[in-house]
């Protein structure tokens, strides 16, 4: 199978299949306990159907949209993932050229494995960099500072990893960053020698936000549910978050909004946007999806805040859905992940621009030439 085969989201993450030994694809490809909310993730969406006009005028589709502040030629963009470097040799280079040449936003993590400074000399679209709250102040302050010093445009405080999802993928096949060679993972490393060669000479894997203050960003080895558990601060609370906000002094959002109280809170503390998001389904499972709760967020606050739709979007149908409801833009990762995995940058743009031909072909269907058209009344529940 080669990325000229890809042609959906499936695809994709066959191919991304094909290349990745399997305990760095099981960590795309998993989520927590019986990944039921992974499951539904999608699956809300076919709850729903849209009800087309005809007749319209469709000729030129506007696809853009604001957030932030900002505007972004599609209504989705990259959301912040960590260790990409282990998907693709280029890591999160490749996704941030990608993300440029659409014109849309990237978000970079606090486990981003290249920096905040080289992202913002490389790229001028709009950045977000995703904030992992720490036990270590000193780590904190620093990684706030190195993002507000790169001139990142927003600030996302992720706030549903207060501890670590049960990823039993992951301790099945013994996945830990960076990758542990053992005896019961090596021969998949073996059958995967293109990956495993460009690991080995490329550049070395590192996760410079936090190589100054901890071991876990040089070589020491853990799994990523470990790292949640032990350096994440569990008594961060919303005066914590409202500090932060106050200190950054832009743009502030909170990813992992899932009830219309914390997105009451979430105004109340200043942020200016948020990501209604459970994590992929990597961290509570039967929780709901996101898509699910997106009306009654929006209806408490869609008027205060950006609310953006984060999660289980695998066609451009499903973001048509979102943004009827009233988000103002949706956002994934495995959307890309896979695309990243299947062949780099190519694959990246590749993916996005299925997304941007998917939505201009169904805008045109629905009988709609811009997405701020898009509204309720496209929708009937089942």
């Amino acid at each position: 199978m080669k990325i000229s085969d890809c042609h959906n989201f499936h695809d994709f993450r066959k191919l991304a299949r094909q290349n990745l030994p399997y305990p760095i694809f099981n960590y795309i490809d998993g989520a927590a306990d019986d990944e039921i909310t992974y499951k539904r993730n999608s699956q809300a969406y076919n709850d729903v159907d849209l009800v087309p006009n005809v007749l319209a005028g469709v000729e030129k589709i506007d696809l853009s949209t604001t957030i932030f502040g900002k505007k972004i030629d599609l209504p989705i963009y990259l959301a912040p993932t960590a260790v990409q470097r282990l998907f693709h040799y280029d890591g999160e280079r490749a996704v941030a050229r990608a993300a440029e040449k659409f014109n849309t936003m990237f978000g970079i993590s606090s486990l981003a494995t290249v920096s905040v400074e080289e992202i913002s000399d490389m790229i001028k679209t709009p950045k977000l960099f995703q904030f992992y709250f720490h036990k270590d102040r000193g780590l904190n302050d620093h990684m706030l500072q190195r993002a507000k010093s790169a001139n990142f445009d927003v600030l996302a405080l992720t706030v549903d990893t207060i501890t670590g999802g049960n990823r039993e993928r992951d301790l099945r096949s013994g996945f830990a960053i960076p990758p542990k060679f053992s005896f019961s993972s090596l021969m998949s490393f073996l059958l995967k020698p293109k990956w495993s060669l460009n690991y080995l000479t490329k550049p070395k894997f590192e996760l410079p936000h936090l190589q100054e203050f901890v071991v876990e960003g040089t070589s020491a080895v853990t799994s990523i549910g470990e790292y949640f558990s032990s350096m994440l601060d569990q008594s961060m609370s919303w005066k914590d978050a409202e500090k932060l906000c106050s200190q950054w002094g832009g743009h502030f959002a909170l990813k992992g909004i899932m009830s219309v109280e914390d997105a009451k809170k979430a105004v109340d503390i200043g942020c200016t946007g948020i990501m209604v998001s459970n994590h992929g389904g990597r961290q509570l499972d039967g929780s709901r999806a996101p898509f699910d709760q997106l009306a009654e967020i929006i209806d408490a606050v869609g008027d205060k805040i950006d609310v953006i739709c984060e999660g289980g979007i695998q066609r451009g149908t499903h973001i048509l859905k979102a943004l009827s409801l009233g988000a103002k833009a949706c956002s994934g990762g495995r959307m890309y992940l896979y695309a990243l995995a299947a062949s780099g940058q190519v694959g990246v743009e590749r993916s996005l621009g299925l997304f941007q031909a998917e939505l201009e072909r169904d805008m045109k269907l629905m009988g709609l030439n811009s997405i701020d058209k898009l509204s309720r009344s496209n929708l009937k529940f089942r």
